[in-house]
């Protein structure tokens, strides 16, 4: 395996007597879609802001490419970021806003703009230079900041909750923008979130920061199904958590089936009785909790058409499950 192109040691930052990040070991490999998940104050984005060079650790290494750059202010780093706000200049025009970088940096008017219109291509913007940034929408505007901190070609991008201004739909297509802008670059991406459906879609590995310390690290799919401890289970989607023998076992909401109350499951199921406690619809399925016996809650993922059975608030169920799709939880450190 080659050496990671961003690497942290030992990291610990504090502000005052807060802890902010605690003995943080992370590796980043060349050429991946690496994103940071967590709450609020779990430390993600001050990992992001030490690898820019925002601010500095009180202990620990950070090399970007095999170097140690934990000293280094941001201009010296082979690192661009792009933030939530866009902090594009409102009195320039889209190219002159994507050129100033380059221009900044000494490279000739001539180059400088040729290779803006090019990054403006990249994005889909190459019609647009001539605009003023008021004059876009969000999402064309978070396309001119993407095209800015790329223009450079720098080795890492970092991106501090790009989205988060975007409504639904416009996020939603602005994921697949960015997985795909990343693809064809070939750039490293850093991308802090709290949406853990951001991170399932976009990443190729995810690491769930929690209290300052990372609790798993893995690709999308690793975290999903295999969560390391109960936080991730419960962060990165929806589980429901049964305790058997003086064990966890966790279940994903679309995994458990509702039955009527007298059907018998498949011989490869678990099967327990409850009443249905509350429904949600969302659209394309309903969420459906279930109160079984023992008074546990579970979830349920119920789609309109899966069987003439219709869960309704009060009546009363069989919820069952394939015994292969129950996993264990790791014991808590």
């Amino acid at each position: 395996m080659s050496a990671p192109i961003v690497s942290l040691r030992g990291v610990r930052k504090t502000y005052g007597a807060a802890v902010a990040l605690e003995n943080l070991d992370l590796d980043v490999e060349e050429g991946c879609f690496f994103t940071m998940l967590g709450p609020s104050g779990s430390g993600k984005t001050t990992s992001l802001r030490l690898i820019a060079g925002f601010e500095f650790p009180d202990t620990g290494k950070i090399e970007l490419s095999g170097e140690d750059v934990a000293g280094l202010p941001p201009y010296r780093r082979d690192i661009n970021t792009v933030f939530q706000d866009y902090a594009l200049f409102p009195h320039m025009t889209v190219l002159q806003n994507v050129a100033y970088g380059l221009l900044a940096h000494g490279i000739a008017k001539p180059e400088a703009m040729s290779r803006a219109r090019d990054a403006l291509a990249q994005v889909a913007l190459a019609e647009y230079g001539d605009r003023r940034p008021g004059q876009l929408s969000g999402g064309q505007r978070q396309r001119v900041a993407l095209a800015r901190a790329m223009v450079n070609r720098p080795k890492v991008l970092l991106l501090d909750e790009p989205l988060g201004a975007l409504d639904l739909k416009l996020r939603h297509q602005m994921q697949a923008e960015l997985k795909k802008l990343q693809v064809q670059s070939g750039i490293t991406f850093i991308y802090v979130t709290h949406d853990q459906e951001e991170a399932l879609t976009m990443s190729d590995r995810v690491a769930v920061f929690r209290a300052g310390r990372i609790e798993q690290i893995g690709t999308p799919s690793e975290i999903y199904e295999r969560p390391l401890s109960a936080f991730v289970a419960d962060f990165v989607g929806t589980s429901s958590l049964l305790r058997r023998d003086g064990k966890t076992i966790m279940l994903r909401p679309e995994k458990i089936r509702i039955l009527p109350p007298n059907a018998e499951a498949a011989s490869d199921e678990s099967a327990q009785a409850g009443v249905v406690s509350e429904t949600q619809y969302l659209g394309m399925a309903t969420r459906v909790t279930i109160t079984l016996q023992d008074g546990v809650k579970i979830l349920s993922t119920w789609h309109a058409g899966d069987d003439e059975f219709v869960p309704r608030e009060g009546v009363e169920i069989m919820a069952a499950w394939r015994r292969a799709d129950e996993y264990i939880l790791p014991k808590e450190a």
